[in-house]
């Protein structure tokens, strides 16, 4: 008995092993890129301006401001600057506050009315940082959200845009429901207000252009390219039409290069943003990013500042979504 036990043992342990070693080796093969990357992308000289303010946004709020998170007290100054932005643009700015622990934090709120509806196309982007400067996570959010508050100002558009800085998306919130945009939300029913879609702008400004610089989820790896120089759009299954709509729009109005994928709600990594609050309630929406921790080393690090980002790549990302924004609104 104990002879057969030792024998089925032995058998059992080494069909593990080869399943452990079959699934490490197809986890590292398909962790990178494996398809031919985009052609190195040719700025246009009109792009510098654009690029220097989102280059002035970042130094703001990673250098002057600094570490911006509930336990360092830096909220507020983040909070005003955003909101003294965006007056500074012409919006009245309207605080949404929430309370968590006796401390109130705000998500900020900025509407271009173009109809008499409640009805809105949302571009948001969380303000916070997770215990570092946070020059691509997330202030480069930030500055493509005002950027496009500056640039949309001055288009004929048919639907109403609001634009949304959300408090708290980094740790010790992530994915609590003290979380900003998780809270927004909730807000948007008690306030009658209706989002159509929402764009979210998760670290934008990071790329590389030498091969083997993008990593991936486990099996995404054999789909996409190998480097990491494209700007990605995560979509749900439900958000499946909006990722398709900005795909298109976005292939059509510029060269820049973008990959996309459409995910299950559920997937770690893939829902690892404010867009995921949005899915929850059933609101399409998708997560605009240059893919964070499977492409930028300095994710979550000290190292995570202003020289590191490619500014006139992220300048025509944002003025990319700015036509898109311009053709969905008026289809």
């Amino acid at each position: 008995m104990s002879t057969m036990w030792q024998k089925d043992m032995w058998l059992f342990s080494k069909k593990l092993v080869k399943v452990v070693v079959i699934s490490c080796t197809i986890i590292i093969l398909t962790r990178y890129g494996w398809q031919i990357s985009f052609p190195v992308f040719q700025a246009d000289p009109s792009l510098r301006a654009i690029s220097q303010r989102l280059e002035q946004t970042v130094k703001d709020l990673s250098e002057t401001i600094g570490i911006r998170n509930f336990n360092y007290g830096t909220l507020d100054s983040s909070a005003q600057y955003i909101g003294e932005s965006f007056e500074d643009l012409g919006y009245m700015v309207e605080k949404w506050p929430y309370q968590v622990e006796g401390v109130t934090f705000s998500n900020l709120v900025a509407k271009l009315k173009n109809n008499d509806s409640e009805e809105y196309i949302l571009i948001g982007a969380h303000y916070d940082s997770c215990f570092n400067p946070g020059a691509d996570d997330n202030a480069s959010g930030i500055a493509g959200l005002l950027e496009l508050a500056r640039s949309l100002k001055k288009e004929a558009l048919k639907t109403n845009i609001m634009f949304v800085a959300f408090a708290n998306e980094e740790p010790p919130f992530f994915q609590t429901g003290r979380m900003g945009s998780r809270v927004f939300v909730r807000d948007l029913q008690t306030k009658n207000i209706l989002v159509k879609s929402a764009i979210v702008f998760e670290m934008i400004g990071f790329y590389s252009d030498k091969l083997f610089s993008q990593a991936y989820l486990p099996l995404l790896g054999p789909f996409y390219p190998n480097q990491g120089n494209f700007i990605a759009v995560v979509g749900s299954f439900q958000s499946q039409a909006l990722v398709c709509a900005i795909e298109k729009n976005f292939k059509k109005v510029t060269s820049f290069p973008m990959s996309s994928v459409i995910t299950p709600s559920m997937i770690p990594g893939l829902n690892f943003s404010d867009h995921a609050s949005f899915w929850d309630v059933g609101i399409p929406a998708v997560m605009v990013t240059d893919t964070a921790y499977l492409r930028n080393p300095n994710y979550h690090q000290d190292s995570d500042r202003v020289n590191t980002l490619n500014f006139i790549k992220m300048a025509a990302v944002v003025e990319g979504f700015r036509k898109v924004i311009i053709n969905i609104s008026n289809q």
